[in-house]
């Protein structure tokens, strides 16, 4: 009988090429990530350069003796898919490659447990179980590394407050205090060397709030700011960096598809708790297809106007970055936001790439509700369909027009608290004020020889690859048209639907677009009596 070997050495160090970052930020970020999906509300960390070690404590829930066994072995994970911001306990598991021991101490209940762990070889990562030494005292969890290297960045209390400082901002920052108190009721305390983190907040001459509420809740979806400032910033400040439970997921201005013309004097933070079930596995950043990427684009988009708004009010309004389309295109995308608007009836998930026009209101619900229920229909609000009963508490309305005769759970605004940033949940109305962005689908073109693909959905864009020699036949034999559609259709069925039944969406998504190129019949005299 053979048995199957793992090359431990080889599968670390492709974990840690799967992160952007530095592999001592990302060990500490992971570390800090589970702590907080153990419920605690105080992280603890102790650098000791003299002895080449630094200890991470916490006050959560701690684990039972068994749990500390499976926390050994690489993939493994007591978390479901969709749950918390941490991978899997990676950030101990990245700590083998430059650590020369790993000991972790845990406590729950009446269990106090204790093990030390390395890595002696390409195959080989032997743990045992050790007496505890006293690293927690009531209930938690403590991991110290002892690291190869004297000099390593772990060691540094001004690298381990940075990292904190960029990666947990929301943490630190008052302003986001009301909407994480649902997941954080005792809040969370960093400490450092014995020293507490200070509260931080980004000073700027202009400070514009931004809120994102769901149909007539009185709490918000979800919170943060926009500021300007008179000289330009760091790189690494500029743009809008998105967070989920207090973790920054994504920063700057391509992953939100903006660009203002002052874009290295504008920088802003929005937390979005419910985007937690959109996260990838490895947690960097957020699925795009399915019903958790629907929902996680049509959060973009409700964040999009937002922004978008505000910009306008600044006199920035964004400028077109990508390239533009041909002229045959143009009439091509039209037919497309038809095509949607027409297949969102079957197909929900595609609400979240519909382009707003005025007339009409469409019910665009979000697909199987998760742990928030509010998600469960998304709205393009407009005129109020009459022949169609729907239920109150999901329409939607524009800022400044709720319905009148009936009180909406709004809470009053505060005087001189700027409207023009507040969005409510999820598609703007159709009525409301235009601004010079567009944020339904669109179609541009890229060049990957070695992607088989014909076209990829990013965001909401779908890239037709130009590369292909099937969209080469398709510019000789003067069918373009056709291939874009296809390539399309392709790109969003991974979106729209389960992997069976793309087939199916393929279909009625080449039917619809079809119907929709025909010229309409007009009714003849016997029609019309």
């Amino acid at each position: 009988m053979g048995e199957t070997r793992v090359d431990l050495l080889h599968l670390l160090e492709d974990l840690r090429d799967a992160y952007p970052g530095a592999l001592e930020e990302t060990i500490l970020t992971e570390i800090v990530a589970n702590s907080l999906d153990s419920g605690a509300s105080r992280i603890v960390m102790e650098a000791n350069p003299s002895e080449g070690t630094l200890m991470v404590k916490d006050n959560g829930s701690g684990m039972q003796r068994k749990d500390l066994s499976r926390y050994h072995d690489i993939a493994s994970s007591t978390k479901r898919r969709g749950q918390g911001i941490g991978f899997a306990g990676v950030g101990i598991k990245l700590g083998l490659l430059v650590c020369k021991e790993v000991l972790t101490e845990t406590k729950r209940g009446q269990t106090h447990v204790s093990t030390t762990w390395h890595l002696s070889s390409r195959h080989r990562a032997p743990w045992k179980w050790v007496p505890p030494i006293g690293m927690v005292i009531e209930q938690g969890t403590a991991v110290r590394l002892t690291f190869q290297n004297l000099l390593s960045p772990l060691l540094d209390q001004g690298f381990l407050e940075g990292v904190l400082s960029r990666h947990f901002q929301p943490l630190l920052n008052p302003t986001f205090s009301t909407i994480l108190n649902a997941h954080y009721p005792h809040g969370i305390i960093f400490e450092i060397n014995g020293v507490d983190l200070p509260p931080q907040c980004f000073e700027a001459p202009e400070h514009a709030p931004l809120e994102i509420r769901l149909a007539r809740k009185r709490k918000p979806s979800a919170v943060g700011y926009l500021v300007r400032t008179e000289n330009p910033l760091p790189e690494d400040l500029q743009g809008l960096a998105i967070s989920t439970y207090g973790k920054v997921i994504k920063s700057g201005w391509d992953w939100l598809g903006i660009t203002p013309q002052e874009r290295d004097r504008i920088s802003g933070l929005i937390e979005v708790p419910g985007l937690a079930v959109s996260l990838t596995l490895n947690k960097g950043d957020f699925i795009r297809v399915g019903a958790r990427g629907a929902t996680y684009l049509a959060y973009r988009k409700a964040i999009q106007e937002a922004v978008q708004r505000q910009l306008t009010e600044w006199g920035v309004v964004d400028s077109p970055v990508e390239e533009t389309p041909p002229r045959q295109i143009r009439p091509l995308e039209r037919d497309l936001e038809r095509v949607l608007e027409d297949l969102s009836g079957l197909f929900p998930l595609l609400g979240s790439l519909v382009e707003h026009r005025k007339g009409g209101q469409k019910r665009l619900p979000l697909g199987t509700p998760g742990p928030y229920e509010d998600m469960r229909a998304v709205m393009v609000p407009g005129e109020v369909l009459q022949d169609q009963e729907t239920e109150p508490d999901l329409v939607v309305q524009p800022p400044g027009n709720e319905p009148l005769g009936g009180e909406t759970e709004h809470e009053p605004r505060e005087p001189g608290k700027d409207a023009s940033v507040v969005s409510d949940f999820l598609l703007p109305d159709r009525g409301s004020r235009r601004t010079p962005a567009r944020f339904g689908l669109g179609i541009q073109f890229e060049d990957r020889e070695d992607d088989q693909e014909i076209g990829r959905l990013v965001e909401s864009t779908v890239w037709v690859n130009r590369a292909h020699p099937a969209y080469q036949r398709a510019v000789a034999t003067r069918s373009v048209g056709y291939h874009i559609a296809l390539a399309v259709g392709l790109a969003l069925a991974p979106l729209a639907v389960e992997a069976s039944s793309e087939h199916a969406f393929l279909t009625a998504f080449l039917s619809c677009w079809g119907e929709a190129s025909l010229p309409k019949k007009k009714k003849s005299r016997a029609d019309k009596r």
